[in-house]
């Protein structure tokens, strides 16, 4: 069969064109099942993370509870323990895991709770937590910390590329993988060992976060500034001249501000009532240290004093991958405020700051009057368990679980093994509002 030289063309145009689309399509569905199966990593990864920090918190409550001096906290640790095992047991059922046989770890969640109910209604009705209720509490709180650490080494694990969320089918049904691939699902059955020392619970029956949701105090009443001098504030704030600006991306909501950016990474937000400015992130990898923390926080001091003025004290910090981030609260007439927090990071090789947030401040921060306290501190001294050993009283105000706040004494003590807590005994009603456990380490001091 003869064909012109213009239809030979044509053909071969066509089947050019053709195996064009074809490979176009092969590419989009590659890219739309790498998508897919990225998206259902990062679900994974943000559930195991959510699995991890309930179960951390957990720990931290149930030990709270050990040193709780009246029946209203240890009610509201109470509620926190069913909040916190009802977000583990929901993490926990949308995880592979969630086919295999975890009995004695659902179990553990259902029971924590009500456990820690039926206590508070004992305390409630009169009666005193004996030896063996802390030393209930104390076991569930070592097993809840036990978990949190195969949680969290499981976590480590998948982020080293050591477990694999591929084929849970295969890891579920015990099948061998011919590449000696773990799959995460290897890192649950530890769950369900080392109940040995579990307690047998014999009983009847089965600082939060508003700054979104509150209208900033030091924003009232301000004028709002323009784009323009927004940019002066930022450029000062981060030392970057080439800082951009694009309407897009300004924040609404209760903080309203300018967000500026430039090509190396670095972001600030200033607000458009008053120009302060609200956070400036510079982030970078710190591959060592050449700072100590006592010199991380004389950095953070001194840029402290150049964006803000008003008095603040540093009170804890915490360094993670070589970044040291310092606690500053507002402080007045001997009075600590940790209401109004500004964090403030540090890079432990060159001193840059890499960090700072202030809408805590800015939200909370105002000229407060504060009277004497109603009660004294002997009466408020009273108050805080006989399980501990008072070392030292000062007065403070601290967030409620609402957007409240409350004043209070904050008394440093100790426990019979050492370790460190914060009491805050409401210094006008007396009621025990917060309990708070000091982790030192070298790694600085942490509250929980």
């Amino acid at each position: 069969m003869n064909i012109s030289k213009r239809c030979f063309v044509r053909i071969i145009s066509f089947l050019s064109a053709l195996a064009i689309a074809l490979g176009i399509m092969a590419a989009q569905n590659y890219r739309t099942s790498s998508t897919l199966k990225a998206q259902m990593e990062y679900s994974m990864m943000r559930n195991v993370e959510d699995l991890s920090q309930e179960l951390d918190n957990i720990s931290t409550t149930l030990n709270k509870g050990i040193y709780a001096g009246s029946p209203q906290m240890l009610s509201e640790l109470s509620a926190k323990l069913w909040s916190d095992a009802a977000g583990a047991k929901a993490a926990l059922a949308q995880l592979p895991a969630a086919q295999l046989n975890l009995e004695n770890t659902f179990k553990f969640l259902s029971q924590v709770g009500n456990y820690s109910k039926s206590l508070a209604d004992r305390y409630s009705a009169g009666e005193e937590l004996n030896d063996d209720d802390r030393e209930n509490l104390q076991k569930l709180s070592q097993y809840a910390k036990k978990l949190s650490d195969n949680m969290w080494e499981t976590q480590q694990k998948i982020n080293r590329g050591e477990l694999s969320f591929d084929s849970t089918a295969a890891g579920i049904n015990g099948a061998d993988d011919p590449d000696g691939v773990q799959y995460v699902t290897e890192g649950f059955t530890d769950f369900e060992e080392g109940y040995d020392n579990y307690p047998v619970l014999i009983y009847d029956g089965p600082f939060s976060d508003h700054i979104l949701e509150k209208e900033p105090e030091m924003l009232k009443g301000q004028k709002e500034i323009s784009a323009e001098e927004a940019m002066e504030v930022a450029r000062k704030a981060t030392g970057s001249d080439s800082l951009k600006h694009d309407e897009s991306s300004d924040e609404q909501g209760k903080m309203p501000s300018y967000v500026f950016y430039d090509d190396n990474g670095t972001t600030a937000a200033v607000t458009k009532a008053g120009g302060y400015l609200s956070y400036m992130l510079n982030y970078r990898a710190v591959q060592n240290r050449g700072l100590s923390a006592t010199e991380a926080v004389e950095k953070a001091e001194d840029y402290l004093e150049s964006v803000m003025k008003d008095d603040l004290d540093d009170t804890y910090y915490e360094i993670r991958d070589n970044i040291c981030t310092i606690n500053f609260a507002g402080v007045k007439d001997d009075v600590t405020f940790y209401t109004d927090l500004i964090k403030i990071s540090v890079a432990l090789d060159n001193g840059d700051i890499l960090g700072y947030d202030a809408r805590g401040y800015l939200t909370n921060h105002t000229d407060r009057q504060l009277s004497a306290p109603t009660l004294s501190e002997e009466d408020a001294r009273a108050k805080v368990s006989q399980s501990l050993e008072i070392r030292s009283c000062e007065l403070a105000v601290i967030p409620s679980s609402g957007t409240n706040e409350r004043y209070c004494y904050e008394f440093s003590c100790n426990t019979s093994d050492g370790q460190q807590i914060l009491v805050y005994i409401n210094a006008d009603t007396g009621k025990e509002e917060q309990i708070l456990l000091l982790q030192i380490s070298e790694n600085g001091t942490l509250t929980v």
